[in-house]
């Protein structure tokens, strides 16, 4: 069974961290304790006396650290802040009672502090003695400092909030890097998230345009199909269907969110269009012209789908003369490459209203392009002198 927080989360899932800084911190103040053991003095003795310090010390860090961790994730840090500081505060008195109360079990150190006064004086303390000798030869005056447990209540009380006020910002800097190493880790958690959910947008975005696709394709094919089985031609009907299947088990085996080749691409393009010219054998021309270096760049599945579509519709089903359908690709100096499809529309055709469509076929092109390669990409249709011409011109991008 997990443990929960008031707000969901687990507890006590950053007690890797806090152990690390927690340890860190004590690394540093017992640090403190050997660079002045070195400058003279007991070894020994030194860290014996602040040997209970030290462990009681580590137990009320841990102790802040679990007073912290029964705050909501999703509280202020303003919040978090304050519960930190009432948490140091009591953890810095509890210290400097433990010091008053084991300052009689303390051994002395041997170390000696050595002042010269500007009178010529010398003052040596060592430990609670103090002696000064004014003059060489003269016997020192010695004074006996009292213990701590040999003081007065106001003295003892003195010296406790002396010892608590650098204990507090003691527990105080620890808790202030254990929160901001936090705070930082969730806001690289969020940005995490928001990452992935705009990628799982932007992925949804494109399964949802890509479905469009099938549909709209479905329908011009099946309505082509009933016209060859009307007419008579089942054979070419059949045919037909033998290619329909090659091409949705090509298309649909492909991952909506994932790009292909564009030889990949040209290779779908190709099985659609055999299953149009089934349809127009004598009006339907193809044209393809994608140049070797161009073939593996990386395009959305499917994109050139309903602009061909287009081309067929708008173009060849509208005459009876001969129509060509180019598909081109062609290098720009930007990093970028053009793609092409291009059908030509017979002079005596080009008066003729064109049919009335929805546009979902170049919407879906246009916003699925900005969907997966955003400002970098344009898309560019519109009548040209001898027929009707998209662009498409995207990032060269390779596996």
């Amino acid at each position: 069974m997990t443990l929960k927080a008031p707000g969901g989360r687990p507890l006590f899932a950053d007690w890797k961290f806090a152990v690390g800084s927690i340890a860190i911190f004590w690394c540093i103040y017992v640090g403190t304790l050997l660079i002045r053991a070195a400058l003279g003095g007991s070894f020994t003795g030194l860290i014996s006396n602040r040997l209970p310090t030290i462990c009681t010390g580590i137990v009320l860090t841990g102790c802040i650290y679990l007073a912290m961790q029964a705050v909501d994730d999703n509280a202020r840090i303003r919040v978090r802040a304050s519960i930190a500081a009432i948490a140091s505060l009591v953890a810095a008195i509890g210290q400097a009672l433990l010091i008053i109360a084991t300052a009689p079990l303390r051994q002395e150190t041997g170390e000696e502090y050595r002042v010269e006064a500007r009178e010529g004086a010398v003052i040596i303390q060592q430990g609670n003695e103090i002696r000064i000798q004014r003059h060489s030869g003269e016997q020192p005056m010695i004074f006996t400092l009292p213990r701590i447990d040999e003081l007065d209540e106001t003295d003892k009380l003195r010296v406790t909030a002396d010892a608590a006020v650098v204990w507090f910002f003691f527990f105080a800097a620890w808790s202030a890097v254990y929160l901001a190493g936090i705070s930082a880790s969730q806001i690289q958690d969020t940005r995490r998230r928001l990452a992935e959910a705009e990628a799982a947008a932007t992925a949804a975005q494109v399964r949802a345009l890509r479905y469009q696709v099938n549909p709209h394709f479905l329908f011009n094919t099946l309505n082509s199909l009933s016209s060859l089985v009307m007419t008579g031609r089942n054979e070419q009907a059949e045919q037909m269907l033998l290619a329909l299947s090659t091409f949705f088990r090509t298309s649909l085996s492909l991952d909506p969110s994932e790009s292909v080749t564009l030889a990949q691409e040209i290779e779908l393009q190709s099985l659609y269009l055999e299953i149009e010219k089934r349809r127009f054998p004598e009006r339907l021309k193809v044209e393809i012209d994608v140049p070797d270096e161009l073939s593996e760049m990386r395009v959305p599945a499917l994109i050139l789908q309903p602009i061909v579509e287009n081309a067929i519709k708008h173009g060849v089903s509208r005459t009876r003369e001969p129509v060509k359908v180019t598909i081109s690709a062609s290098e720009r100096r930007d990093g970028r490459a053009t793609l092409s499809v291009h059908n030509t529309i017979p002079l005596a055709q080009e008066d003729r209203p064109a049919p009335a469509g929805t546009g979902t076929g170049m919407t879906n092109v246009c916003e699925r392009v900005a969907a997966h390669f955003g400002n970098r990409a344009e898309c560019r249709f519109g009548a040209v002198d001898d027929g009707y011409r998209v662009d498409i011109i995207i990032p060269i991008e390779k596996a």
